[in-house]
């Protein structure tokens, strides 16, 4: 089992991770098909798929025991979601929707023990490993070891960026640039990719100045080459979802041609 959290360590360190969104696939060992492509780290989704508790623990646990990071977007970043998730074992969340700085301190709390944070407290068990250590090991270990990247989706958010990548216990920003575009009222216009690009910018410059990683994503190979130049260090490409059906539906049409024309 690790104890390190190497998505911690890679991200202190700026290198580079891709992952990918798993919105889809639920059984545990997609994890060790992931692992198996090259990815560095795999992101579930539990705030548009139907992910459930067992199941987001189940994968947690084989996650741990490969040393393949496993990131969470919870549903919602309250302390509800966010204590279920650690005391399950999950080590990095990807929080969304978090607009005012109140609401990042309120994250960053909720992630950590005291005196960085007012964490719920939970004895051993899968967070643990199962292993009793004194409570003050305990509660620094925990706290050194997880991860924090909060989602800026909003007019307001921005509105606030600064104070917001200020906050002590955030790791990381990001965008997301879906809901963004739709609050900035650019969704599905000619003006959405160079108002999603001067947000990317903006998010980059506060990150840099408080010391922040930065987390993108994209969908293409040009796409990742885009955002690393940007400064991006954590990586999102694609999605489970995505992958399958772009794949079958290029195999599917390459199929069907070489048929007809030999028919």
């Amino acid at each position: 089992m690790a104890d390190e959290n190497l998505y911690r360590v890679r991200a202190e360190r700026g290198e580079v991770q891709l992952g990918t969104w798993v919105n889809m696939i639920r059984t545990p060992s997609v994890l060790m098909l992931l692992r198996a492509a090259g990815l560095d780290f795999a992101r579930i989704d539990m705030e548009h798929s139907p992910f459930s508790m067992e199941t987001v623990a189940d994968m947690a646990a084989l996650a741990r025991a490969m040393n393949f990071p496993m990131v969470v977007r919870p549903p919602h970043g309250n302390r509800e979601w966010i204590t279920r998730l650690l005391d399950a074992g999950v080590w990095n969340l990807h929080v969304p929707q978090v607009d005012t700085p109140e609401q990042a301190r309120e994250v960053a709390a909720c992630c950590r023990y005291t005196p960085l944070g007012d964490r719920g407290m939970y004895g051993f068990g899968p967070n643990t490993e199962f292993q009793v250590r004194p409570l003050a090991e305990h509660t620094a270990h925990a706290n050194a070891r997880v991860h924090v990247t909060i989602m800026l989706e909003s007019k307001l958010a921005f509105s606030r960026l600064d104070e917001i990548a200020a906050t002590p216990g955030i790791d990381a920003l990001t965008i997301g640039p879906t809901d963004l575009a739709q609050d900035l009222g650019v969704l599905g216009t000619p003006a959405q990719n160079a108002a999603l690009d001067e947000h990317r910018q903006r998010l980059v410059t506060a990150a840099r100045k408080h010391g922040k990683a930065v987390a993108m994503l994209t969908d293409s190979a040009e796409g990742v080459r885009r955002m690393i130049e940007l400064g991006a260090t954590i990586i999102n490409y694609s999605s489970d979802a995505a992958v399958l059906r772009a794949s079958y539906a290029s195999t599917v049409q390459e199929i069907r041609r070489a048929a007809l024309s030999s028919s």
